[in-house]
């Protein structure tokens, strides 16, 4: 029997009293919440896929990595394939590569996209030095620059992109091979969920 000043339908939670209508429409804005999650997932899916397809031969010639994330999408791209070694500006090839990415990205455009350079650990060489540049993290820097500044120009919003060097940190395998280090020669472009 509900207590002098409920009705029927009330809920009591410590002693605050809701009437089953919030209580209704908070279950509602949970599922809502939910439906939400779902559509950023089923966005990022839709992208995934579209992602994989259209890089099919760079994933398969194992030149390019597509990896969903929780909430975001990876692409690693191997640095062979954007830089000539000792450089930081991309061939015409390369950027042809880039241009094939750019129309999943830049049409509606709602995702954050951030570009990660990564170098392995050899010393800067003196032609590098001779540009001005003195170490791997300044390498790096300039690489995830040019990406970045190339898929602007191809009509990703500036607002929404950003770059970030790391030298040789973060290797994803050992620098004592050849192999590894061409490994850790990358640059990331990580694809954020909408809203993220």
């Amino acid at each position: 029997m509900p207590r002098r000043g409920q009705s029927e339908g009330d809920y009591t939670m410590s002693r605050w009293q809701f009437p089953q209508c919030a209580t209704m429409t908070f279950t509602d804005m949970l599922v809502l919440a939910g439906c939400v999650s779902q559509h950023k997932y089923d966005a990022l899916d839709a992208q995934y896929q579209q992602l994989n397809q259209t890089m099919s031969a760079e994933v398969a010639s194992n030149q390019m990595q597509i990896t969903p994330l929780r909430d975001a999408i990876k692409v690693t791209v191997n640095n062979e394939l954007l830089f000539p070694s000792g450089d930081w500006q991309m061939p015409v090839e390369a950027q042809r590569t880039l241009s094939k990415i750019v129309p999943i990205l830049a049409p509606k455009q709602q995702n954050k996209v951030q570009v990660n350079g990564y170098t392995d650990n050899v010393p800067i060489g003196p032609g590098l030095k001779s540009q001005g540049i003195s170490s791997n993290l300044e390498l790096s820097q300039k690489r995830a620059d040019t990406v970045m500044q190339y898929m602007i120009s191809q009509g990703v919003n500036p607002s929404l992109v950003s770059a970030q060097g790391f030298g040789e940190k973060e290797p994803v395998a050992s620098n004592d091979t050849p192999e590894g280090r061409a490994q850790n020669r990358r640059v990331e472009l990580t694809l954020a969920g909408a809203g993220n």
